[in-house]
């Protein structure tokens, strides 16, 4: 499958949002920001393809990642760093994996279905990275490096990320 061609600048457009003027928010206001990312891009890209997008924010003192929020179904949680989120929290860069079936034990099934994953690390202004935003597909290479740009575009534009959009990604 291809991935189609998601229009990112019509999201941001119609949800007023400008990654050149980030919309500033207090650090515990983060779950609610992230609440809206998803609804956002769930609305927007539900039905292109997408299976599930959510976030995973870094558990203080484990070895794990707990889900925040989600559309539309629930997820494993916690889960381990030993998957494809966290590898990309590790590596504060993001990951678009073609075919999850080729990763074998570094892949976390939530759903059998899921045969695509894009991860985005949530990287704040000191360069730590505090959590994920993870999308799925129940389709093979869903996602390209378009569309890491253009999330990682939607999450500046919320403040929720400080990642440079023409960041460098893995794919695997």
């Amino acid at each position: 499958m291809t991935s189609p061609l998601r229009d990112y600048a019509a999201i941001l457009a119609r949800h007023g949002l400008n990654p050149a003027r980030p919309l500033s928010h207090a650090p515990n206001d983060a779950p609610a920001v992230m609440r809206r990312a998803v609804d956002i891009l769930w609305g927007a890209l539900g039905s292109s393809g997408l299976s599930w997008i959510g976030f995973y924010d870094k558990a203080p003192d484990a070895d794990e990642m707990v889900l925040v929020c989600r559309e539309p179904r629930p997820a494993c949680s916690p889960i381990g760093l030993h998957g494809m989120c966290g590898r990309s929290w590790h590596e504060a860069r993001p990951i678009i994996v073609d075919d999850v079936r080729t990763l074998g034990a570094n892949y976390i099934a939530c759903d059998p279905r899921d045969q695509s994953e894009l991860v985005i690390p949530l990287v704040g202004p000191d360069g730590a990275c505090r959590g994920v935003l993870d999308v799925d597909s129940h389709d093979t290479a869903a996602f390209n490096e378009h569309d890491a740009a253009g999330m990682i575009t939607l999450l500046n534009a919320l403040s929720l990320t400080t990642l440079p959009p023409d960041t460098p990604v893995c794919r695997l």
